[in-house]
């Protein structure tokens, strides 16, 4: 991995990095299958009402979570009630504040019921993950030792956490879900993926996402490496973005924000960072999908459009040094992003466009722990360079809505639109999809114009897996390679003997 978990408590944590160790520790109420159609994961089954306002799910009988403790329907409301309470900082609580009444008849059935039908209630019950009542009651959520301590209910649980090195999952034996087939899950922090790709030459790790340099041009040179590597090319449901933080000057000038987006020649980014292997984006959504409206294109790099934009924002060249200034203020920011080549790769092209145009952008890249506490969570920040992975419901309230803007949240640029906010109010209530693929196409027209951020790709995931890993799907589903990992196996005479460091 290239960053380290804040925390694991996913509803706290808020970020990939916590969501890809937590993933094997904590289960949720349904899940995704391979073909993306939820199945039950806690729940044996699941029942929608005639009016869609309750859904009543059944636990699968005799749940128990790693300490041997039973796990009933009062752990997964007091999950909800944890995600509802204002004193949690969390990004997740919108999905489920809408639920009105939320009740345990008897210690396997938990119903919960809405003031209205709501489209993304099932996608929601996917994405909480159900925490332990009997270890977590009474402790402060956003402060609890139990983040680096957790206990949880899935395939493994934790064995040991080193800073600044690795997170070590042994096998869980209560798991709910049965026993994976692989003993040992050692997730390592290796910032630099050039250091990555020689632990994984160097048979010291098995699985990493390659950049594209590795993935286009030294596999292919390499026929000893494509024998024992196995390589997997993927569109996941992400995209990388340049966002600027609204509630500081001078991005609350939408022609600055504009100008800024002509400024940047987006398929110079796809070619020269990722070597064509990304796709452009011009809304919130995977491309191809129902969701991404097809009649948006992306800004086009026109940097002459960008000069007039600012020079109408009243920006001009007093000093004819090349850099604007307004008010007797150079326009000058600083571009923060966390250690990933690629983004600092691209923030490197972006200054340079910017430069041309007259302005002067600085990069920072920090370690992502400090990144997002020091910055993200508290809002001190001019212009950042990250990426979203979304769920698959097209619901991005929690992101885009100004409600959602408090510590720990995920509007944490301060984007405010009312006509924004009316949409995507409309959207998660509209249970037609073709009704609601309207109002987010209108969505993401309106997002685009205002130019809250700017799209610059999304990038396929380019996973490598050694190929002493067996069970993995190829060609990989709609869900993707990992869908099944749980499954995957290692032939006893391929398996690492030496896991005592841990």
């Amino acid at each position: 991995m290239t960053g380290e978990p804040s925390g694991l408590i996913p509803m706290i944590a808020g970020e990939s990095a916590a969501s890809a160790v937590a993933g094997n520790i904590f289960n949720s109420l349904l899940k995704y299958d391979k073909n993306l159609e939820l199945e039950g994961e806690l729940a044996t089954s699941w029942l929608v009402s005639p009016d869609q306002r309750t859904i009543t799910f059944t636990l699968k009988p005799n749940l128990k979570w790693a300490d041997g403790k039973a796990l009933t329907s009062a752990d997964v409301l007091f999950t909800w009630k944890l995600v509802t309470d204002d004193n949690t900082r969390t990004p997740y609580a919108s999905d489920y504040k809408l639920v009105t009444k939320a009740e345990t008849p008897n210690a396997q059935t938990f119903r919960v019921t809405y003031a209205q039908p709501y489209a993304p209630a099932m996608d929601s019950w996917a994405g909480l993950q159900i925490l332990p009542k009997h270890l977590l009651e009474g402790q402060d959520i956003n402060t609890t030792a139990f983040a680096r301590q957790p206990v949880g209910s899935s395939y493994y649980k934790l064995e040991s956490w080193r800073n600044g090195e690795r997170i070590s999952l042994v096998r869980n034996a209560n798991s709910t879900q049965g026993p994976a087939k692989i003993e040992h899950l050692v997730s390592r922090f290796i910032p630099d993926a050039a250091s990555q790709f020689l632990e994984l030459l160097a048979d010291n790790i098995d699985s990493m996402n390659l950049n594209p340099i590795q993935y286009a041009r030294i596999f292919p040179a390499r026929p000893e490496l494509i024998k024992k590597i196995g390589l997997y090319k993927e569109l996941g449901n992400n995209y990388t973005y340049l966002g600027f933080n609204l509630k500081h000057k001078p991005f609350d000038d939408i022609r600055v924000r504009q100008a800024i987006n002509y400024a940047i020649n987006k398929q110079e980014i796809i070619d020269g960072v990722l070597l064509g292997l990304g796709e452009p984006v011009s809304s919130p959504y995977k491309p191809g999908t129902r969701w991404s409206n097809p009649n948006l294109q992306p800004y086009k790099y026109d940097p002459a459009k960008a000069i007039a934009l600012l020079k109408e924002a009243g920006f001009k060249d007093h000093n004819r040094d090349g850099i604007l200034i307004r008010d007797g203020k150079p326009l000058a920011f600083e571009i923060l992003t966390n250690q990933n080549k690629q983004r600092e790769m691209s923030a490197v092209l972006i200054q340079r466009r910017l430069k041309e145009i007259g302005i002067d952008a600085k990069i920072r890249v920090m370690e992502w722990a400090s990144f997002v506490g020091r910055f993200i969570k508290t809002g001190d920040f001019d212009v950042v360079l990250l990426g979203w992975g979304l769920s698959l419901d097209p619901d991005q309230f929690s992101i885009w809505h100004s409600s959602q803007q408090g510590p720990g949240q995920f509007n944490f640029i301060g984007y405010n639109n009312p006509q924004v906010d009316k949409l995507l109010e409309q959207g998660r209530m509209e249970l037609d999809p073709d009704k609601r693929m309207k109002i987010y196409h209108e969505f993401a027209s309106v997002l685009q114009e205002d130019s809250p951020i700017v799209y610059l790709f999304a990038g396929y995931g380019l996973p490598a897996i050694h190929k002493r890993v067996k069970g993995i799907d190829n060609p990989a589903p709609p869900a993707g390679i990992g869908h099944n990992s749980y499954e995957w196996y290692i032939p006893k005479p391929l398996r690492r003997t030496e896991m005592s460091s841990d």
